[in-house]
């Protein structure tokens, strides 16, 4: 007992030195990491310029788009600064936004629509432009092929002008005695030329006459759709861009008067009262465009990242609005359906 009484006893202050010891042993293995760790963060967050006719900043489409950078570990205002523009459905702004943002030296420019994208790609064959809504950039020469770009352009496509036969057809399947069929097409979006051609191609097949009626501004809509009534089509088909979308009610208005069937694949179609429509989701779409941002603010070329085709399809079919035409829908159609106003 006495022995470990008398044995020697570690003072507070020798406790605390040994204390402070393994404190700064443990700090000197824990700095460098640290050090590495805020290394791999940009100096300036990186700029991403989004150019958007027919999407604003607050939409869904814009809200899938953050979704899709905060999945791959980015965060707004930390890593990157995203500036949307948003066109209200025109195209009168795009080509001094893009220059806005190849003048700023952007690291990445998103695109939604044809003509972006092609204003983009006459303005700069450097920075990286992704597209995230745009239709058949095979055909209007923004790359090479879907497997291999070749340029500063990749992204998603939305497959505009292969869908067109497709919509004709359902909207045949619903109005079964339509022998002509109206088409509204804008002159200043350039895929509707390449969607018009595969209509055509596809009217020997279903037996259908198409009347094209051009349109660019709203102001036109009245006398276009006085044309389509005085040339007895049976129902109109509408190619969708930015100037339709935003332009949604009013055709749905003026399709309603004329009491013709009308075909659409914007947005709020359905909602609107269009009778039918066959589309892609294009918050889907901006999603993965998000995923093209990530890769190539990684290191990865356009050149060489292959242009994606949208994986799922919808069908949407308005009951009230064929009730009001006296329309049964057949139910081939409503089995495709995937959403159907009640």
């Amino acid at each position: 007992m006495k022995a470990w009484a008398d044995a020697p006893t570690l003072s507070l202050p020798r406790k605390r030195g040994r204390v402070f010891i393994i404190l700064a042993a443990c700090l000197a293995l824990c700095c460098p990491l640290e050090r590495s760790v805020h290394a791999q963060q940009p100096e300036t967050p990186r700029r991403v310029t989004v150019i958007a006719p027919a999407f604003s900043a607050d939409s869904d489409e814009a809200q899938a788009f953050r979704e899709g950078l905060h999945a791959a570990g980015y965060v707004e205002g930390r890593d990157l600064a995203i500036d949307w523009w948003y066109g209200r459905g025109s195209y009168k702004d795009v080509e001094e936004e893009v220059g806005r943002a190849v003048r700023n030296k952007v690291d990445v420019i998103v695109v939604e629509s044809t003509v972006a994208a092609l204003a983009a790609h006459r303005a700069t064959q450097t920075i990286p432009i992704v597209m995230a809504y745009v239709g058949d950039p095979v055909g209007v020469g923004l790359v090479e092929s879907l497997r291999r770009p070749g340029g500063n352009v990749t992204g998603v496509t939305n497959m505009g002008t292969e869908l067109a036969p497709k919509r004709l057809q359902l909207l045949k399947e619903v109005v079964p005695s339509a022998k002509r069929i109206g088409v509204l097409l804008n002159p200043d979006t350039p895929y509707h030329k390449i969607a018009l051609a595969q209509l055509k191609a596809a009217m020997p097949h279903l037996q259908l006459e198409l009347v094209t009626a051009p349109v660019r501004q709203s102001d036109q809509l009245n006398q276009v759709f006085s044309k389509l009534t005085r040339s007895k089509v049976d129902a109109v088909l509408v190619l969708g861009d930015p100037f339709m979308a935003s332009n949604g009610e009013a055709l749905v208005q003026l399709a309603a008067r004329a009491h013709l069937p009308l075909s659409g694949d914007w947005n709020k179609a359905a909602r609107q009262g269009v009778l039918i429509g066959y589309w892609i989701q294009p918050a889907d779409l901006f999603r993965r465009a998000a995923g093209y941002v990530d890769k190539i603010l990684r290191g990865a070329s356009p050149a060489t990242l292959p242009v994606e085709q949208p994986t799922k399809f919808n069908v949407f079919v308005n009951l009230r609005t064929a009730k009001a035409l006296g329309l049964a829908i057949p139910e081939s159609v409503l089995l495709q359906a995937n959403e159907v106003i009640r």
